[in-house]
């Protein structure tokens, strides 16, 4: 059975370094799929039985250090990319290089500020041999494996223009001695050099922002936990706890693991996990998740899950999964990486040679070959797509939206119509007594119903139970109970023999029913019957059931058809239920008495009008439509995450989430084309305007630094993305 392995990536800058580092994974006998993430830092292998000491060296030998998650910390330590842990560097860089430039300035104002060839050499060197060390080492390391990447280009641009520098300064003072000065570029490699360094820091500080929610989610986890063992209440590491463990959770400490409760009351507050804002109320039997942070009471809990069960562990696997996952698009990007650094190191030649056989300016012709190297680094194209997945998934895990992969992006902006599946989606899944009509004018019809339904398990006779508790009438003593399969339940209740049943039943027996006393259109009907001494029956009593729609089913489908998207409805259900539920909805098109094993049936019957359909449902029993879909959505409940079927997880059991699933879906594939559209653009019209002079290398050094800010800046918008629900 294939495994996964997840491994640190240090020393990465580009799309180029991606592809190598995926074409040297592939490699390792056993591995059977590579995905790495520019902007995660972090590469995912699937496998048969793969060693890892093979995957690190063969991540090593193209180049580059790997290490298992729990050592990143040492791994980020030993890094050779400074600007990730320190700023003094790149502060250190600018400050040498600032004399360098400051002589441009001052010819706007007829200044001439220009330094002695010497100190602008004795400035340049530390900043290209020192700062600048970490290019030639990763550009040296993409030679050897026969590749290349953004910082070999930066290397042999800024080393073209620090060594013509080094020519004119020998040649001129050769021809004139120690009198006057040469018009030298050392202020070009420098300045380039700085700007990419300042460039790299802001962009990996603006990467770990996209992290966020997935390190929120992680934070979650208490340290300690507090556990009854052989009769005492004692502390110990939060991982240690094992199902079954009897725990204790004090007001303002985080719930360590899923549990039941099984002592006590409080609110619970599970923002980060489900995305509820409102303290939900916690009593006996009631389920918590870990994570989640217990207010105002003391609770003992009973584990139920824990370590990578649990609910949070499940969460925080599904969203590093979904934000290490590439879009189909990327495919294209990756197609244009594997041959760009070639392509840049052809069209730079080509510039040069032009400019020095055309025009016999061989200086001129380095210069603007050395502004196209740099400014076609191809940071900004490898972080286009991760940035904007990370950005996107982390925000809607906030607001309890699960996207398990990024091809759940692009299929999410496509969808055209929503079906929704009603019960425990739509309605609450609960019945509820809506009309209770004495047809006997018998006082204690009520309790006579009562006390035949308390030992039944079926949802209607729980609905009568509850009913009556709420109106304060007490079940009593049944005997000569049985259930009746398919059919209802008899029994005597006081000394009466009675029958309480559906309408089938009751007409076998003779009953001729008053249907016209039925209020409630689409309504579940139960009646209560009196066995008469010549064994006819008699109606007592009539009870009539529904399933609530949700609180916010409604405002929903407003949602969806505000987005212009269709609405539809699937129900296993009678048809009297489902139009009644449509007509509460305001739906038209819609499917009752649909069978689980039919409705992937009748999602393709919409498929084949047309519509790109997502299902929304529980994800168990409605499985196959979810798989039959072009997007599943299953909505979980509580604690509960059901993944198996769907591409898309509401960890509340809300209707209204789905427009915002769509929502975010549409938000984060539309930032991943914006931010290739600047990618691009920044190439498209950097390297030809470079290769005809109207780029200088400081300038196309400031705008390929730029170009990846403007990537991860947009991306990072949609961290400011709310739910509306």
């Amino acid at each position: 059975m294939s495994e996964q392995i997840q491994l640190n990536i240090n020393g990465m800058s580009c799309a180029s370094c991606v592809g190598r580092i995926e074409k040297a994974l592939v490699k390792v006998a056993g591995v059977e799929q590579v995905t790495v993430n520019l902007a995660s830092e972090t590469a995912t292998v699937r496998g048969l039985a793969v060693p890892t000491d093979l995957l690190i060296a063969a991540v090593e030998k193209a180049g580059y250090q790997a290490s298992l998650p729990e050592k990143k910390i040492q791994a980020e330590q030993k890094q050779t990319a400074f600007y990730q842990q320190e700023w003094w560097p790149v502060l250190a860089s600018m400050v040498l290089t600032l004399p360098l430039v400051l002589p441009m300035v001052g010819l706007l104002f007829a200044q001439d500020w220009m330094l002695a060839a010497f100190w602008q050499w004795l400035l340049a060197t530390p900043v290209q041999f020192y700062f600048g060390a970490r290019f030639y080492k990763a550009g040296w390391a993409a030679v050897k494996a026969g590749s290349g990447n953004m910082d070999l280009l930066v290397a042999i641009g800024t080393s073209a223009a620090y060594g013509l520098s080094l020519y004119l300064w020998w040649s001129f003072t050769a021809l004139h001695g120690q009198h006057g000065a040469p018009h030298l570029y050392f202020e070009s490699s420098s300045a380039v050099l700085s700007l990419v360094l300042l460039g790299k820091y802001l962009e990996h500080r603006a990467k770990k922002r996209t992290t966020d929610a997935l390190r929120a989610l992680e934070n979650l986890k208490p340290a300690v936990a507090t556990v009854f063992r052989q009769g005492l209440w004692v502390d110990v590491k939060a991982e240690t706890v094992q199902q079954g463990d009897l725990v204790l959770v004090k007001p303002g400490e985080r719930i360590p693991v899923d549990a039941v409760v099984e002592q006590g009351q409080s609110h619970v507050d599970e923002a980060l996990i489900s995305g509820e804002s409102v303290p939900v109320s916690k009593t006996q039997t009631d389920k918590v998740t870990g994570g989640s942070v217990n207010l105002d009471g003391v609770l003992q809990i009973r584990a139920t899950a824990v370590g990578a069960e649990s609910t949070l562990s499940r969460i925080i696997q599904l969203v590093e999964q979904a934000q290490g996952a590439k879009a189909p698009v990327q495919a294209l990007v990756d197609k244009i990486s594997a041959i760009f650094v070639p392509v840049v190191l052809l069209i730079a030649l080509a510039t040069l040679l032009g400019w020095g056989v055309l025009t016999n300016d061989w200086v001129t012709g380095i210069l603007n070959a050395v502004a196209v190297l740099v400014i076609a680094c191809p940071c900004a194209l490898g972080l286009a797509t991760p940035a904007a997945i990370m950005a996107g998934t982390g925000s809607a895990a906030r607001s309890g939206i699960l996207i398990k992969d990024a091809v759940a992006l692009e299929q999410a902006k496509a969808v055209t119509l929503v079906v929704f599946d009603k019960t425990g989606t739509l309605t609450q899944g609960k019945a509820v007594v809506q009309q209770v009509s004495n047809l006997a004018d018998e006082p204690d019809a009520l309790l006579w119903a009562a006390s035949l339904q308390q030992h039944s398990e079926h949802p209607l006779a729980k609905a009568v139970v509850s009913y009556a508790t709420a109106h304060q009438v007490a079940a009593v003593a049944v005997t000569e109970f049985q259930v009746v399969a398919g059919k209802g339940v008899q029994g005597k209740v006081q000394g009466h023999s009675l029958v309480l049943g559906s309408s089938h039943w009751m007409q076998q027996l003779g009953l001729k029913l008053p249907f016209e006393q039925i209020k409630i259109a689409g309504a579940s009907v139960s009646w209560l019957a009196e066995q008469q001494a010549n064994d006819s029956y008699k109606l007592v009593a009539l009870f009539c059931f529904t399933d609530q729609l949700k609180p916010d089913a409604i405002h929903a489908v407003t949602l969806l058809k505000q987005q212009a998207i269709a609405v539809a409805m699937l129900t296993g259900d009678s048809t009297e239920s489902a139009a009644a539920i449509a007509q509460q909805l305001g739906l038209t098109d819609w499917k009752a008495q649909v069978l689980p094993a039919e409705k992937a049936a009748a999602i393709q019957s919409w498929q084949q009008q047309g519509y790109q359909v997502a299902m929304v449902g529980d994800g168990i029993n409605d499985a196959p439509a979810l798989a039959q879909a072009d997007l599943g959505i299953a909505m979980a409940s509580g604690t509960e995450v059901a993944v198996s079927a769907s591409a898309m997880t509401l960890m509340r059991s809300k209707p209204s989430l789905v427009s915002a699933a769509l929502q975010i879906a549409r938000l984060s594939y539309g930032k991943i084309q914006q931010n290739l559209f600047w990618a691009f653009i920044f190439n498209v019209i950097g390297i030809p305007l470079a290769a005809l002079g109207y780029l200088n290398p400081v300038i196309a050094g400031a705008a390929m630094a730029c170009s990846s800010l403007v990537v991860i800046s947009n991306a990072l918008l949609l961290q400011r993305w709310k739910a509306q629900e």
